[in-house]
């Protein structure tokens, strides 16, 4: 074994299983030390995501104890003036897994550079996903831009490659320290308590991934397809959280669910092929990410509407399942994938606010923020993206309610004062005229558009682009 430290950079991988850098970390050291780098000013942006990295780190911590093996929190507000402090330093070795955002992967790019000029040993290894990211293109070598295709070529690629033996991680002689300064875990809890009902909903650790993993496998994932779209429902396997955070490989959720074959099976694996081919789009179209992917949607007559935003966000827009998602949202720090697409859409089509607002909220509330997906999702639900929904396929939040949600179950846990409207109005509360029962606008708004207009206002905007 090497003499110098091993330093294993912590990023979205919260795991021991399938976790390659710190196996790697491991083997060639006897003193390792995983340090964690918090830049306040990018999760000032990810609130929601401070309780999740808290709860991760207090767990990890622990269990790399068992391992003789130290965690180390630094609070940075650069990444690069910190590793260019570090690059002075002469003793250790460096290992870290990839995040496949374009920022990042530049970054690894900067790093590798200078560490090979400082003569430092470094390795990076392979992240949370299934292919790299420029393994899957057409036989022109050109980027998938249609999801079906990508997804069969992805998937042929992916089962014809040799399965690489797991890396374990071994323990460590003695545990051993590295950085001067460092942060408790518990300074980086948001500051407003909001986040305090997600301990109700969640425990952020590997073991529990595993277990959550099982549970959908063996008990709902047979009846997927047609569940996932319910949000009454436990329909879906709720492990996004999860696989943000790497505390569960998506290499393993492959290998767990191909032991069974039923088209449930297939369509859950048909996401992670989603989360795959999202990952493709943002790094062969970078311009995504901070515009239109499409860029007639440029001229789009977006309109700022403080007031109906802030209706949106709150939950209280009149429509019963949008806003039953977006309490759920705040309350839990996820939204079922059906009412994603219901709230995405009512935000940019029924209020013709920029798809990026949402966005930027998501960002913030959702504990499985991840740039590919959220973006993605966004600009699909637009009609602005890749493989998008037509831009006129406006989504009726009456009739998706009463599709989805017919005796109204999702909405009255999340709209508590609609509990005792009947069926027959869950969905459409303002054509009940009992006062007894529900009064409009003191106890529930009345909507704050009318959908056949909205509907015919959004239709004439697309017209202009």
């Amino acid at each position: 074994m090497a003499k110098n430290f091993g330093l294993v950079w912590l990023r979205d991988d919260f795991r021991f299983k399938k976790n390659l850098a710190l196996a790697e970390a491991t083997k060639n050291h006897d003193k390792v030390v995983v340090f964690f780098l918090y830049k306040k000013k990018k999760f000032d942006k990810q609130e929601a995501q401070k309780w999740w990295i808290c709860e991760s780190l207090k767990e990890f911590k622990k269990k790399l104890v068992d391992y003789n093996i130290n965690l180390e929190i630094i609070e940075t507000n650069s990444y690069k003036s910190f590793f260019e402090k570090l690059f002075k330093e002469k003793d250790f070795s460096i290992y870290w897994n990839r995040i496949y955002e374009p920022n990042y992967l530049t970054f690894d790019k900067f790093l590798e550079k200078s560490f090979e000029k400082n003569q430092i040993k470094f390795k990076i290894f392979k992240g949370n996903i299934l292919n790299e990211f420029e393994e899957v293109k057409k036989s022109d070598g050109t980027p998938f831009k249609v999801f079906t295709p990508f997804w069969r070529n992805a998937e042929k690629f992916y089962t014809e490659k040799v399965p690489p033996r797991e890396k374990k991680i071994s323990r460590c002689q003695k545990k051993v320290s590295f950085f001067s300064k460092t942060i408790d875990e518990k300074e980086i809890y948001p500051k407003h308590k909001w986040f305090k009902k997600f301990e109700k909903y969640w425990n952020p650790s590997e073991d529990n991934a595993l277990k959550e993993l099982k549970t959908f496998i063996f008990s709902r994932i047979q009846n997927y397809s047609d569940s996932r779209n319910f949000p009454n429902l436990l329909g879906t396997s709720k492990l996004s959280p999860f696989i943000k955070h790497g505390q569960i490989h998506v290499e393993t959720i492959w290998e767990e669910c191909t032991k069974f074959k039923n088209k449930g099976v297939n369509k859950f694996l048909a996401e992670i092929g989603w989360r795959e081919f999202n990952h493709s789009l943002i790094n062969f179209f970078p311009h995504m990410l901070k515009g239109n992917y499409s860029k007639k949607f440029d001229k789009f007559p977006w309109e700022k509407n403080l007031k109906l935003l802030s209706a949106w966000k709150k939950g209280l827009t009149g429509y019963p399942i949008v806003d039953a998602g977006m309490r759920e949202l705040y309350a839990t720090g996820w939204m079922h994938n059906r009412v994603r697409m219901i709230v995405g859409s009512f935000l940019v089509k029924h209020l013709l606010i920029h798809w990026k607002e949402g966005e930027k909220h998501f960002k913030k509330c959702l504990l499985d923020y991840n740039q590919a997906n959220n973006v993605s999702g966004w600009q699909w639900v637009a009609g602005c993206g890749a493989d998008a929904a037509p831009y006129f396929r406006i989504f009726n939040p009456i009739l998706q309610g009463e599709k989805f949600d017919k005796d109204g179950e999702y909405v009255k846990k999340w709209v508590p004062e609609l509990r005792k409207v009947p069926r027959k109005f869950i969905h459409k509360p303002w054509e009940l005229v009992d006062p007894k029962i529900l009064k409009l606008n003191s106890d529930y708004p009345a909507p704050v558009v009318n959908h056949n207009n909205a509907r015919s206002r959004a239709l004439e905007a697309f017209k202009k682009i």
